[in-house]
C-alpha cells in the first residue's frame, strides 16, 4: 500500500509564496515521475509541474517562472515552491506518483487559496 501525504497549503495574499510537500510511503517501487496537479471549482484537474527520476522537469505555461518543482529521492518527497501567487492559482493541489510499471498514486489534496 502506497500513501502520499501532502502538506503546506493555506491562505496567502496575491504575490505571496507557499511551499507544498508530498511524502510517499509504503510499498514503493521505483518511481518514474512525481508531479503536482490542481483542480479549481468547476474545472478539470490539470498538470502544474512534473519531475522525472532523472530530474527532468515540465511546467504548465501558466506557472512557468513562478513555480519550481524539486524532489528528494532519499526521502521519496517532492516539493512545489510557488512564488508570485495569483488568485487564479486558487485550487486543490494534488500530488501524483507514477511508478516504472505506470501505476499511479494520488494524494488526498491540499487547498491553496490566494486572496486578499
Amino acid at each position: 500500500q502506497v500513501q502520499l501525504v501532502e502538506s503546506g497549503g493555506g491562505l496567502v495574499q496575491p504575490g505571496g509564496s507557499l511551499r507544498l510537500s508530498c511524502a510517499a510511503s509504503g510499498s514503493i517501487f521505483k518511481i518514474k515521475a512525481m508531479g503536482w496537479y490542481r483542480q479549481a471549482p468547476g474545472k478539470e484537474r490539470e498538470l502544474v509541474a512534473l519531475i522525472t527520476s532523472s530530474s527532468t522537469t515540465d511546467y504548465a505555461d501558466s506557472v512557468k517562472g513562478r513555480f519550481t518543482i524539486s524532489r528528494d529521492n532519499a526521502k521519496n518527497t517532492v516539493y512545489l515552491q510557488m512564488n508570485s501567487l495569483r488568485p487564479e492559482d486558487t485550487a486543490v493541489y494534488y500530488c501524483k506518483m507514477t511508478t516504472i510499471f505506470n501505476t499511479n498514486y494520488w494524494g488526498q489534496g491540499t487547498q491553496v487559496t490566494v486572496s486578499s
